[in-house]
């Protein structure tokens, strides 16, 4: 039974979270009474999160195997959500972690020592019992971001829009070498709120230029970030 609600909640993530929602962010502190299904988002170990006051951890490497390619993005409407082929995993607690999406939220969900940065991107991945873990990434106003550029260029202008690029692009060129990493308990940072993902936040700070963020930003029309969630005595560790 755990199985299958877990299972379930990556069937949500992947079909429901950002299609057709019946939740806006502009009543995110309603989302927890909008339905019976959302009860998790008045739960106590919510996302996001301010990253502040960490324990230093001797945590495990983080070991990304992203080999496939992006092929298409998709407006999903609250958010823009990247697709690709089959192939990318992350090693995690001795488990393998299926890439399924990844997607960005203006300005980020997560702060880290208070600080608010423009662009965020989530990796989301599950294994095969249906755990989730979501790697997070920050990115400063800068020089140009590559990667984004060739994005950009596909960037779907409608809801439900979906554009193939001209030239697929590698998964793993979003990964910066510096893999060292915040790791905390949390949730889902959309309805359902479903509890008991584990989140990785990068500590290797991006690039966007102020054009790219700016292009983002105005295609949501909106932030698309849920405020921070009380900590509640949870711990924050990193390496």
């Amino acid at each position: 039974m755990k199985k299958a609600m877990l299972c379930a909640v990556v069937f949500g993530l992947m079909n429901t979270a950002y299609a057709d929602a019946d939740w806006d962010y502009k009543h995110t502190h309603q989302w927890g009474s909008l339905s019976d299904k959302y009860a998790a988002c008045n739960s106590v170990n919510q996302s996001p999160i301010n990253i502040q006051g960490s324990v230093k951890a001797e945590l495990e490497p983080l070991k990304f195997n992203y080999n496939t390619m992006i092929h298409a993005i998709e407006n999903k409407g609250h958010t823009v959500q990247v697709d690709f082929a089959q192939g990318g995993e992350l090693q995690l607690d001795g488990d393998t972690f299926v890439l399924k999406q990844f997607h960005l939220h203006s300005p980020s969900e997560n702060l880290i020592k208070g600080k608010s940065y423009p662009l965020e991107i989530h990796f989301v991945h599950a294994n095969t019992k249906g755990e989730l873990a979501v790697v997070g990434m920050m990115y400063a106003e800068g020089l140009e971001n590559p990667q984004l550029a060739r994005l950009w260029q596909s960037l779907p202008k409608q809801k439900g829009q979906r554009n193939v690029l001209a030239t697929p692009q590698p998964v793993n060129h979003m990964l910066p070498k510096n893999l060292q990493y915040y790791r905390f308990s949390g949730s889902l940072t959309t309805p359902p709120c479903s509890e008991g993902v584990r989140w990785l936040i990068l500590k290797d700070i991006q690039q966007a230029s102020a054009q790219q963020i700016a292009a983002f930003s105005k295609l949501m029309g909106h932030p698309n970030n849920r405020p921070v969630q009380p900590l509640n005595g949870r711990v924050i560790v990193e390496n």
